[in-house]
């Protein structure tokens, strides 16, 4: 229980404060979505745990049963998630540089002008490519799993990345109460290809969302302690 408190507490560290701080950029941070990581949009807070997310980010947590917190990973009455007046309002009154070409702009106004930025666009098509640390001679093992796209477990669907995945389940399979094994887990190196999700649906909308190596930073021993403190207290709860 200490761990998984402990957990908890680090994740809401990483929750932006509600108020201005010095410096343009930790202001625009204060001011961004942790799901999307853009400026909030129609931002809507958890009345339990505090946490502030834009109101369309949130809402595929909001259509399952029993909803976690996306940050914090805490349950939460989707009926006390509640607009976020004061953070809503807060953005138009500060500004910050644009991280492509450093104009200082509205932060209410900051996607719209990331968006149609000329520098911007630049640096993402500038993003260099991976390429191997070590040049190496090896052939390029044919047996590697396949981890970027997947197979509906239930209807057998095949090609679907990981969004389309939860995109696909949501729209054709939100009623479908069999027990199936998890494509993308099964896939991991940690992965159990036997093991059956309860309720799958709500499985992917909390886990998988968003891209593993984008949006987690855990190694496997610290997942694995984080699945069981989080097992141990919705147990006790």
């Amino acid at each position: 229980m200490a761990m998984f408190r402990s957990l908890v507490a680090s994740a809401q560290q990483r929750q932006p404060p509600a108020g201005p701080a010095g410096g343009d950029s930790g202001l625009e941070a204060q001011y961004t979505c942790p799901i999307c990581l853009e400026v909030y949009h129609r931002p809507v807070a958890i009345g339990s745990c505090g946490h502030t997310f834009c109101g369309e980010c949130l809402q595929p947590c909001l259509q399952v049963p029993s909803p976690l917190c996306p940050l914090c990973r805490l349950p939460f009455d989707p009926k006390k998630v509640d607009k976020a007046t004061h953070v809503e309002k807060q953005p138009s009154s500060y500004k910050a540089p644009c991280r492509g070409c450093n104009k200082k702009v509205t932060l209410a106004k900051m996607r719209v002008h990331i968006s149609s930025c000329l520098k911007v666009q630049e640096q993402m098509a500038n993003c260099p490519k991976f390429v191997p640390v070590v040049p190496t001679s090896q052939p390029i093992p044919s047996n590697i799993p396949n981890r970027s796209t997947f197979a509906c477990p239930y209807c057998g669907a095949r090609n679907l990345d990981q969004q389309e995945l939860v995109k696909h389940c949501v729209e054709s399979h939100r009623s479908d109460p069999n027990r199936v094994v998890c494509p993308i887990c099964s896939a991991m190196p940690w992965g159990d290809p036997s093991y059956k999700s309860a309720n799958f649906l709500q499985h992917l909308l909390h886990r998988h969302k968003f891209s593993y190596d984008t949006f987690v930073d855990y190694s496997i021993d610290e997942e694995a302690a984080f699945q069981a403190a989080l097992a141990l207290s919705l147990s006790e709860n």
